[in-house]
């Protein structure tokens, strides 16, 4: 699951009300817009956005508004070099008119760090601003410790996102940084709650799919290494009763023991690789385990009472 595949289905949600666009229109060009003013009254706005799904998102909540936009292209310098898309719109009335009414620009054309309340004012608003927030300016990292990032243009917007999210129950951090500013979350159950309430449903299955898998695998290799260590104690415990049954068998002190201790000795010397379990099923008649634990135990005892007590 990577921040393109979330994009890629935030783009193919339907618009359903009129707020619901006006609300991801304002969320895109506050995490990815940037004003140009030309002189004599003349303005112009752009978006910078970082997938084709993102363009042409924009280009279409544009030309359904009445704005006519002209999308290009461009190369990063840095890092890998990835093509980054433009949204170019002119500063005409109409444009002035929409994008004021989206809390993006005020009266006299100067950019709104953060758009009015009332454009975030329902729940399907503030779902549709968390959705612009991420084609916007949204990332996600899952590979090792979980990260979700909404970038704003300003700690103002950041703020904004971090209201919209606890209004619908979210905990979001804002941190502020030289260049931009961005609302985050680090768990798994934040992450899964901005996706979803963005309307990202399948990228929502998908990482709870890699946490089961996740979760089985630990469970898997808990009980695997639970295993090899009791295999290993189970081993270790064997050759130290075979060491004490051949200690005992080489003092002659076999032959003097009691029917069920030498019993248990014989039968650990037939089966070395047994479980005290398996050795007690064999016992005439059958014993339990804590006995033939006990057998075994003794047999030990008394091996190293025979060495303790042999001549130096």
């Amino acid at each position: 699951m990577t921040s393109e595949d979330v994009r890629e289905e935030l783009a193919r949600i339907p618009f359903e009300r009129e707020c619901d666009r006006r609300a991801e229109l304002s969320a895109l060009f506050h995490a990815a817009g940037c004003l140009h003013l030309r002189g004599r009254g003349e303005w112009a706005l752009h978006l910078d956005l970082a997938s084709g799904a993102a363009a042409r998102r924009g280009f279409r909540l544009l030309r359904e508004a009445g704005i006519r936009s002209e999308v290009r292209t461009y190369r990063q310098r840095a890092f890998d070099h990835a093509t980054r898309y433009q949204l170019h719109v002119e500063g005409s009335d109409d444009a002035l008119a929409v994008l004021g009414g989206a809390g993006v620009l005020d009266r006299r054309h100067a950019p709104l760090a953060r758009p009015p309340r009332r454009i975030v004012a329902r729940a399907c608003c503030r779902c549709a601003y968390l959705r612009g927030a991420f084609l916007g300016g949204g990332s996600l990292s899952v590979r090792r410790s979980p990260h979700l990032e909404l970038r704003t243009g300003s700690g103002e917007a950041a703020g904004l996102l971090q209201e919209v999210a606890k209004r619908e129950g979210v905990s979001l951090g804002v941190v502020e940084r030289p260049t931009h500013a961005a609302a985050y979350a680090k768990s798994w159950d934040a992450i899964e709650s901005v996706l979803a309430l963005a309307g990202a449903t399948e990228a929502v299955l998908a990482l709870e799919e890699r946490a089961v898998v996740a979760a089985t695998s630990g469970q898997a290799n808990r009980l695997a290494n639970a295993d090899h260590a009791n295999l290993v104690r189970t081993s270790r415990a064997a050759l130290e009763q075979l060491e004490a049954v051949e200690t005992l068998r080489a003092e002659g002190a076999l032959e003097r023991l009691p029917a069920p201790l030498l019993e248990a000795a014989e039968l650990r010397l037939r089966h070395r690789t047994d479980s005290l379990r398996e050795l007690a099923a064999r016992t005439d008649p059958p014993a339990s385990k804590a006995a033939m634990h006990r057998r075994l135990r003794r047999l030990e005892e008394l091996a190293r009472r025979l060495v303790s007590n042999a001549p130096r």
